[in-house]
């Protein structure tokens, strides 16, 4: 049933991507709610359609007053263990009506649809109690990153399906929990339940398994229910400590992204799962695309020491059978260690920190995380228009060069001279070259650009997080700062001020073992993605030297080889500046050796003769 909303910010459409322009104070008619991805559907007073940011607006709470009042009459009976949970995660007293449309009444409607009546909490149930729309249809969290259209370019949509990014990156978190349910709390967790943290080379570290997990998000299929009514998209997943695959839909990674982020979040930050998609779901380029970046996000979940160990996990990856995944989803949708309570589990056997030097780590990792996020940014944005350039302006000018060569070669021969032929041939294969030149630049960022953004817009959605996972940190400081004076106001004691601070010193150790995880994963990341990109880099460059070699002008062979030299040795030095990446290269890159030494002249001398000389078998560099 279409409702009634106000626009609270203005938004501007991208051309392309189905969206709808809105102003400040208009009225819009919301025709469809469960898009997905922080998007709605609606019209404007002149009838346009379009997609518009679930938070940019905020419905008319008279238009959906049942579903209020039943979430509110939830929240004040507490009798269901998601009312619990929430009390649990976000503070000591349930948030009212009121203390939601005071701070965010566009976010009330959204965790209103994640408590669905008589589940005992659970975002999901049964698996046939799912909404068999629900792979690509019920709102969830972005990627961060976006879907590569033709010629490779980052768009938020591309071809005929649209992608949209959230806007909301904890569902269920619209507020910063409240960490007083942690910090006044004597911790007694059972012994399995414990995350130990311990110090290592880089400072507190997780306790790491022995083997390291990993699993293969592989072979998709389509299928279907009712008869054909409803088709989805199937993985398989293979996990290597059984090597038995599961198969899983999108919906399953969504639950369990649902799951992680409910239990986790508040000390590590989880990345994104990819989008969800409005149309075109079932596109081969499109389920490719989800394939690969579900097997990044799964192979970021694996490399993670507390995540890959989890309960909830290691179901995902481990059922046997139908009854076995259904009872596992009950018992982890009843887990009442979420949210800040997840604290409680955590065991540094370390000394306790003085709160001073919480806050010192605190402002560390907040700015760094801040500046990482900018230095990506600027990056994706970079090679967006890179890659953009490489498949239009740049590949239509060369083009365009070779076509006037090819042109004036052609001029030529109706010269009737009788010497023409030689010019004339030579010109026709420099402009052919420069044809395939052309494709060589339009086709390069598919073989080096699309791992270095993928990568980094793992990043950009990962370093997404890191804000709301440090307001837990940087609230339980403030609370901590108050202890003096509550204790002169007698509302804690002494002891319980000390509890305070301990528990502070604890949530402080989980922040350092996080982040120390991420920095070792953030440089094994960079350096494999650094070495594979250099190295297409230099096979592109290489290829590009050997087409202008072969156009075999001896007249100016001799130029243009030196001056190729001279820009590929330019790139080198700059590359192998520094000796501890010059290092890395060398082991990984065998093809970097040729160019890190200097050229045989003696080979140059013999480029006049054209390339069927012996030169051209060697190449023209000498490995000395």
């Amino acid at each position: 049933m279409a409702v009634k909303a106000q626009v609270l910010y203005d938004f501007t459409a991208e051309p392309g991507n189905n969206e709808l322009s809105v102003q400040e104070g208009e009225i819009l008619t919301v025709t469809n709610q469960n898009v997905g991805g922080g998007w709605v559907e609606a019209r404007n007073s002149r009838g346009n359609v379009g997609l518009v940011p679930e938070d940019y607006i905020q419905i008319n709470p008279g238009s959906t007053q049942a579903s209020a009042t039943q979430y509110i009459d939830a929240q004040n009976q507490g009798y269901n263990s998601s009312s619990a949970n929430t009390q649990g995660v976000n503070g000591n007293e349930a948030w009212t009506a009121t203390t939601w449309s005071n701070n965010s009444p566009a976010d009330t409607w959204n965790y209103a649809e994640q408590e669905p009546a008589g589940n005992n909490g659970s975002v999901y149930s049964f698996d046939e109690e799912w909404d068999d729309d629900s792979d690509d249809g019920k709102s969830t969290v972005g990627y961060g990153g976006s879907q590569i259209e033709e010629g490779g370019t980052m768009q938020r949509s591309g071809g005929h399906s649209t992608m949209k990014i959230s806007l909301n990156k904890f569902p269920g978190f619209s507020k910063t929990p409240n960490p007083e349910v942690y910090l006044l709390t004597k911790n007694i967790v059972k012994e399995n339940d414990k995350l130990p943290i311990y110090m290592g080379e880089v400072g507190p570290v997780w306790l790491y398994p022995q083997i390291q997990l990993d699993c293969v998000v592989a072979d998709p299929k389509k299928g279907s229910k009712m008869y054909g009514l409803k088709s989805y998209i199937e993985y398989q997943i293979t996990p290597n400590t059984t090597n038995r695959p599961v198969n899983h839909r999108y919906k399953h990674f969504d639950w369990l992204y649902e799951r992680l982020v409910e239990k986790f979040a508040c000390a590590l930050p989880i990345p994104c799962l990819p989008d969800k998609q409005v149309t075109g779901r079932f596109e081969e380029e499109f389920i490719k695309i989800r394939m690969e970046r579900l097997q990044g996000w799964m192979s970021r979940m694996c490399r993670h020491p507390v995540i890959s160990n989890s309960e909830v996990f290691q179901l995902f990856l481990n059922y046997k059978d139908e009854k076995e995944w259904k009872l596992g989803k009950r018992k982890t949708e009843k887990d009442e260690i979420v949210g800040v309570k997840i604290f409680s589990t955590i065991d540094p056997e370390l000394p306790e920190l003085d709160p001073g030097q919480v806050e010192q780590k605190y402002e560390m990792y907040s700015q760094f995380t801040r500046s990482m996020d900018n230095s990506v940014k600027e990056l994706l944005a970079v090679g967006h228009l890179h890659w953009k350039r490489c498949t239009g302006p740049l590949q239509k000018e060369y083009r365009q060069i070779g076509k006037a060569f090819q042109n004036l070669s052609s001029v030529f021969n109706t010269s009737a001279y009788p010497r023409e032929s030689t010019l004339t041939d030579a010109l026709s294969a420099t402009g052919k070259t420069y044809e395939e030149i052309a494709e060589l630049v339009a086709g390069q960022p598919k073989k080096d650009l699309h791992f270095l953004m993928e990568t980094n817009n793992e990043y950009k959605g990962l370093l997404g997080c890191f804000p709301d996972t440090i307001a837990v940190h940087k609230a339980a400081i403030d609370k901590v700062k108050e202890a003096d004076h509550l204790v002169t106001m007698n509302k804690i004691c002494q002891q319980d001020k000390h509890i305070m601070e301990k528990n502070l010193s604890t949530m402080s150790y989980a922040l350092q073992a996080e982040m120390n995880h991420f920095h070792s994963n953030r440089i094994y990341d960079y350096n494999r993605l650094m070495q594979f990109y250099l190295e297409e880099q230099v096979k592109f460059y290489e290829t590009m030297g050997k087409n202008v070699i072969y156009l075999g002008w001896p007249e100016v062979l001799e130029v243009n080889a030196k001056t190729i030299l001279s820009l590929v040795r330019d790139i080198m030095n700059v590359i192998v500046s520094k000796p501890e990446f010059r290092m890395q290269i060398s082991e990984a890159i065998p093809v970097f050796y040729p160019f890190a030494v200097e050229v045989d002249l003696s080979i140059l001398s013999t480029l006049k003769h054209g390339p069927s000389s012996s030169w051209s078998k060697e190449w023209f560099f000498n490995l000395k």
